[in-house]
């Protein structure tokens, strides 16, 4: 099992709400600066293991690979999956003024309590997967009731990002540290394996900008229907998402920059979630285009980070795939799913755990009597 770091009041910031400015920044820069590579030797060790099995060297691909890389980054030969939760964001954006989503802002809040009464998509595939679900307001429009709710949101939904930023520079930070501790409450809680998860209509909006910014790919090129939008209203979504880098100009330079203008609270806070994963030697496996938009801005304010990200399946929103690519991942799942929620990434959990069980229950050459061979 995964020790966890001591993280003291959440790398130094004691009331993320109350926090200034240096003291948000220095808690990120704290954050980012603890996060190390794989331990290559634990690879290295888990690889023997894997190769001693009955089987042809490499014959069980992805789940060898996935085997490995979780053996570094829990840095033990012999890692042990010990707890499971899908961290599901939620958050309003500001843009569906513009008429970007086929579904109206109000479901942002109704879908949210149905995540808390257990009843939804991702609440079912978790729940076959022997994990939790931990629902977090970090940015829905509304009031919800009762208030307890809210005690994470940072701002009842962003701004609307074609006239200006979504949000401020300070707002974005606080959004990244409360993923961050809301990951690290998890994995104090015993939790050595995370997938991410969202709820925020419109998002696969912002999602798409923060794609287009930080690979370079045009924003034809990274967007896809979101909820469902018809050819028309799709241009539209771009030509939406085009003006809104146009009067922002975020600095690619500088991650927080970006996401502060052209991005969202959900997102932030999955980016935070992340880095804290990250920093803590847990997995953290990616869901779809929203998910992969937070991992890509995790990447971009830690490279290292992207050591730590487990994909899942492959979207049907095309900035998805061009997102993992630019992280140097692809997708191992093709369901055709675009439910958002987490849902791909619960799916990953069983697989996750096979790829450990074919490491310590598998028979090997010695203890099988098999013979080996040039194989």
């Amino acid at each position: 099992m995964t020790v966890s770091k001591n993280v003291t009041a959440y790398h130094g910031v004691a009331n993320i709400k109350e926090a200034e400015m240096k003291e948000l920044e220095a808690a990120l820069k704290e954050l980012v600066s603890g996060i190390e590579g794989l331990d290559e030797a634990a690879i290295m060790a888990m690889r023997e293991r894997l190769n001693a099995k009955i089987k042809p060297l490499r014959s069980l691909g992805v789940l060898e690979d996935i085997a490995e890389q979780i053996a570094g980054i829990m840095r033990t030969s012999h890692p042990k999956i010990a707890g499971k939760a899908v961290l599901l964001m939620a958050g309003d954006h500001g843009v569906v003024a513009e008429g970007v989503s086929a579904a109206p802002q109000e479901i942002t809040a109704q879908m949210f309590y149905s995540y808390l009464n257990g009843n939804a998509g991702i609440n079912i595939l978790a729940c076959h997967a022997g994990a939790e679900v931990i629902c977090t307001d970090v940015g829905i429009a509304p009031l919800l009731n009762p208030p307890e709710l809210m005690i994470n949101r940072v701002k009842s939904g962003t701004d609307n990002m074609m006239h200006g930023p979504a949000m401020s520079r300070k707002d974005a930070l606080m959004a990244i540290l409360t993923g961050a501790k809301v990951a690290a409450d998890a994995i104090k809680s015993g939790v050595n394996i995370l997938a991410t998860g969202e709820v925020g209509i419109g998002n696969t909006t912002p999602s798409s900008a923060l794609i287009s910014v930080f690979t370079g790919h045009s924003v034809e090129e990274v967007t896809g229907r979101g909820t469902g939008v018809k050819d028309d209203a799709l241009k539209h979504k771009q030509e939406v998402i085009k003006r809104a880098i146009e009067v922002n100009q975020p600095d690619v330079d500088d991650p927080i920059d970006v996401i502060s203008k052209v991005g969202g609270l959900e997102i932030a806070a999955l980016t935070g979630a992340i880095l804290e994963a990250s920093y803590q030697n847990v997995p953290v496996i990616l869901d779809g285009i929203i998910s992969v938009a937070a991992a890509l801005t995790a990447a971009k304010i830690a490279r290292l980070s992207a050591s730590y990200m487990i994909s899942s399946h492959s979207s049907e929103e095309q900035g998805q795939r061009l997102a993992l690519k630019q992280m140097g991942l692809g997708p191992r799942l093709d369901f055709h799913m675009r439910l958002g929620e987490g849902t791909g990434a619960a799916l990953m959990f069983p697989i996750a755990e096979a790829a450990i069980k074919i490491a310590d229950e598998m028979a090997t050459f010695e203890t099988a009597g098999v013979t080996t061979g040039d194989f």
